[in-house]
């Protein structure tokens, strides 16, 4: 399973203050060296963290792969197209959330988000859904011709008890299965941590996780690199 890491959070604390510490490009590099197999990021519409600075350096500066978590906007899916991510995800996006808050409504916004896959499939760009792991959700992802779903895992995540912890993950097991008899990539992410990041190794199918806020939060006392290097040691323990 690899591991990409999400580095919103290092711009969040940069944007704080109005300056330019710590530069989330410099995180970046150091989560590279470090091992991680993905850089996400987010560019939202309100630039709250990562801005358009941020994109274009990742792109010309990192080795692995990029992904850019996004909105179905004309203006980010213009910046997409020309930066070049290996892979935009598209998400939902409101602006009085701290963080995303569920997956993408494929049923509903269906005729946008094909278009907008059309668009960045001609850029060369493959596309991801960041989608809650229910069956008719993933179907529609592989009629609009997405290469990738990403299952948001914030209901496992936030889970109060064991019994809605485990029901949770049967959903998840069960959408990485179909997914995967569609032919489509999986990857997982949201609310994922050092604890509970440990029972996603029973599912063998999940390409890759997207994780950030936990390891962000771990690495202001341990570093950045320590802070990725145990991450990595729990996913292939």
């Amino acid at each position: 399973m690899k591991f990409s890491l999400n580095i919103d959070h290092f711009a969040t604390v940069r944007n704080s203050r109005g300056g330019m510490q710590p530069d989330p490009v410099t995180a970046a590099l150091i989560a590279e060296q470090a091992g991680v197999d993905g850089i996400v990021c987010h560019l939202r519409e309100d630039r709250r963290h990562i801005n358009e600075r941020d994109v274009r350096l990742l792109r010309e500066l990192i080795k692995t792969r990029l992904d850019l978590e996004m909105a179905a906007t004309d203006e980010i899916v213009k910046i997409a197209c020309d930066i070049g991510p290996e892979l935009a995800t598209l998400v939902p996006e409101k602006r009085q959330e701290l963080t995303t808050e569920g997956g993408l409504n494929v049923l509903d916004n269906i005729s946008r988000t094909k278009d907008t896959i059309e668009e960045l499939h001609e850029a060369e760009i493959e596309v991801s859904l960041f989608i809650e792991p229910e069956i008719e959700l993933i179907d529609a992802s592989a009629e609009i011709n997405s290469d990738f779903i990403e299952i948001h895992t914030g209901v496992f995540a936030n889970a109060l008890s064991e019994e809605e912890q485990f029901d949770e993950l049967e959903r998840i097991r069960a959408a990485v299965k179909h997914a995967k008899k569609l032919g489509m990539g999986v990857n997982a992410g949201h609310g994922l941590d050092y604890q509970n990041i440990k029972i996603f190794r029973e599912i063998p199918d999940i390409d890759e996780v997207s994780i950030g806020h936990s390891v962000i939060a771990h690495a202001m006392f341990v570093g950045i690199d320590r802070a990725v290097k145990e991450m990595m040691a729990l996913l292939n323990a």
